[in-house]
């Protein structure tokens, strides 16, 4: 069952949030494994992760040891400002002292001839990985349920037996992406979602309801042990 966790404001969650990330990841080193983590983008992770670097000091984690991924990217240059990833590389992973083979950016157009060689390598790169079981997926949901860069009634939604998935036509841009699957994120021992808004509350109360993947994305995805829902009042007030 998933535990859904209301708190007052966005300060709130964002608080209770970065402790159990760090909690987990704690977890992780005293059980002697390697944790690895995949990171999202959105609005409240800039905020995530400045929560995560200042409780950092009081952590025992040590970051030389964790395995950094992304959930999903858009397939732009490496320097691009609409990447997911260049938030976390300058606000989380530098100041926590993360080293560069630790860090698994997703190819742009810039290191790949295509938006399918940038998803092949990817996925190449999770498969052929010490682990590839996340011990952390750190994911938002959008007004219309999406997480990554699976979208409702998107052909990416439907792939089996894969990975990561080209996504093409997105209905946010830019249009092309890389995502991990649904099937990636099965080996997940805890999901953490960070969710906020009014404009959200639909959704989340789809998302804890049953019914078609394909309406709402958000339903798949899920902790072999944990799936937490970081969220606040406003986006908790369609839930039953």
């Amino acid at each position: 069952m998933d535990d859904v966790r209301v708190h007052e404001d966005v300060s709130t969650l964002l608080g209770d949030a970065a402790s159990y990330f760090l909690t987990r990841l704690e977890a992780a080193q005293d059980a002697g494994r390697l944790p690895y983590v995949s990171l999202t983008g959105g609005s409240l992770v800039p905020l995530f992760h400045a929560e995560v670097v200042r409780r950092s000091h009081d952590s025992s984690v040590d970051f030389t040891r964790v395995e950094w991924w992304w959930g999903d990217e858009r397939y732009v240059g490496l320097d691009d400002a609409d990447r997911n990833d260049l938030d976390a590389l300058t606000t989380l992973l530098a100041p926590l002292g993360v080293p560069a083979h630790r860090i698994h950016r997703v190819p742009g157009p810039d290191t790949s001839a295509s938006v399918e060689e940038a998803a092949e390598a990817y996925a190449h790169e999770v498969r052929h990985s010490a682990g590839h079981e996340w011990e952390v997926v750190v994911l938002g949901m959008g007004p219309d349920g999406h997480v990554a860069s699976l979208f409702p009634h998107h052909p990416a939604t439907s792939v089996t037996d894969a990975i990561a998935v080209a996504v093409h036509d997105s209905p946010k841009p830019p249009p092309e992406r890389v995502s991990l699957t649904f099937e990636a994120f099965e080996r997940s021992r805890a999901v953490m979602y960070l969710v906020a808004g009014a404009e959200k509350a639909e959704a989340l109360a789809r998302a804890q309801t049953p019914g078609p993947v394909v309406d709402c994305p958000a339903r798949a995805v899920r902790g072999q042990e944990e799936t937490v829902w970081f969220v606040d009042s406003a986006a908790a007030s369609s839930l039953a």
